[in-house]
């Protein structure tokens, strides 16, 4: 592998084109799961409870969420030894390939194939896109200044959520199930074969081999790499600060997932809203969340990205417990929240690879952030259907799940403290 050079490192325009080929990297990677609701919404007036029971489609989101865990175990490891040209690569096969088997003819005899497709090879394809394109970004910029540059790569997050649901439903409006999802395959496959191009060409990520610069400027050489998925894991997991960094980005993406999950209901059922103000909702929120992560991301650069997480937590908690809770009855008061919110929460999300980044150097960066997200990703998953029926119901009525999106805040700004002391002491 080549050696970073001047203008391929910290701002350089070869580091910028990484990070432009991870935006359109994650854009597909994201955008794959933010229509899988709106896969699920349509198939269901497709099919009827003889064709497919609830059951088959639980099992299929579990399947996803579960292979997306195993797969993150490995892949962080392979991208530290042999860098993102075959995984990615990988992951562009698996994410059109999974869209194509499902464009099928929607009918109860494809149930099956459809199903297995977006689960198996979608999850693999989301895996192997999402986690070596972050990881990119981290290998092209020091731990001082890559907080900015993940947050401009991550802001695709809230992009794809704008573009893609409604997208969707406009496609499956005018020409059907079988060409929309052809049409989302060949949108992603644009994208993810230009990410190919942007991400694997830069010098330095051919492999995990390169060295990395230590803080004074002397060069640190490479150390061995440990075998197998769960052992690499597990060394990650024994690293001081790991665990509190871990629990702190849960409770911050729980937080995160279920107030964007829950707010369209809430707004329908508690605030009176229309359909469409209730989507409205959803889209202050998201395109809020795009200047918070740059701005989370710029405050990390020169405040820390631990003290930005608390920052960035708190005022997500505050947002729940001062405005959503009290004012969240009325048009006016959901869409405060949901402009405050969207800021704090992706600006809190965002930071999660730039907080982990400070618990390695940048040859094992793929196995520690590969383990925080198979570990988050699927626990939130699993989490966040749970969590909604369990407080509301489905009713979109009660106000306890804005209480718990208050308190998951809440424990995340403390683990994040907790996680700083353990790895940078009381200093600033």
């Amino acid at each position: 592998a080549g050696e970073f050079d001047q203008d391929s490192r910290d701002g350089g325009i070869r580091a910028w084109l990484v990070v432009s080929g991870c935006w359109l990297a994650l854009f597909a990677a994201l955008g794959f799961m933010n229509i899988l609701s709106t896969f699920r919404a349509y198939l269901a007036t497709t099919w009827t409870a003889d064709d497919l029971s609830p059951g088959a489609v639980g099992g299929a989101i579990f399947a996803y969420a579960f292979l997306s865990f195993l797969l993150g175990l490995h892949v962080g490891p392979l991208f530290d030894k042999h860098g993102p040209r075959w995984l990615i690569l990988g992951g562009t096969v698996s994410l059109v390939a999974s869209l194509l088997l499902a464009s099928v003819d929607a009918a109860a005899a494809a149930a099956g194939l459809i199903l297995a497709a977006l689960a198996i090879l979608g999850s693999l394809g989301s895996t192997l896109l999402y986690v070596p394109s972050v990881a990119a970004v981290a290998r092209v910029f020091s731990a001082h200044h890559r907080g900015l540059a993940i947050g401009l790569a991550t802001t695709s997050t809230s992009a794809s959520g704008l573009v893609f649901p409604p997208l969707l439903d406009a496609l499956f409006a005018r020409v059907g199930w079988a060409w929309a999802v052809r049409a989302i395959a060949l949108f992603c496959l644009a994208l993810t074969v230009a990410a190919n191009f942007l991400i694997t060409r830069a010098p330095g990520l051919a492999a995990g081999t390169e060295r990395e610069e230590g803080e004074r400027g002397e060069e640190k050489e490479p150390k061995e790499q440990k075998e197998g998925g769960e052992k690499e894991a597990a060394a990650a997991g024994g690293t001081a600060g790991f665990a509190p960094t871990v629990g702190a980005v849960l409770c911050a993406q729980l937080g995160s997932s279920l107030a964007l999950s829950y707010l369209p209901r809430y707004a329908l059922g508690r605030a009176g809203l229309g359909r469409a103000e209730a989507f409205e909702v959803v889209a202050v929120a998201n395109g809020a969340s795009v200047a918070g992560r740059v701005l989370a991301g710029w405050a990390a650069d020169r405040l820390g990205p631990f003290d930005a997480s608390v920052g960035c937590c708190a005022a997500a908690a505050l947002a729940s417990l001062a405005v959503w809770l009290p004012a969240g009855g009325t048009k006016g008061g959901v869409m405060s929240f949901a402009a405050v919110f969207g800021v704090a929460s992706g600006g809190g999300v965002s930071l999660a690879p730039v907080v982990v980044g400070r618990l390695c150097d940048a040859r094992e960066y793929g196995r520690y952030y590969g383990t925080c997200h198979a570990i988050t990703s699927f626990l939130v998953m699993l989490a966040v259907p749970v969590a909604e029926q369990v407080f509301d119901g489905g009713e979109g009525r009660h106000p306890s799940l804005v209480v718990v999106t208050g308190v998951f805040y809440v424990l995340a700004a403390v683990a994040f403290a907790a996680a700083r002391v353990v790895v940078a002491g009381r200093r600033l």
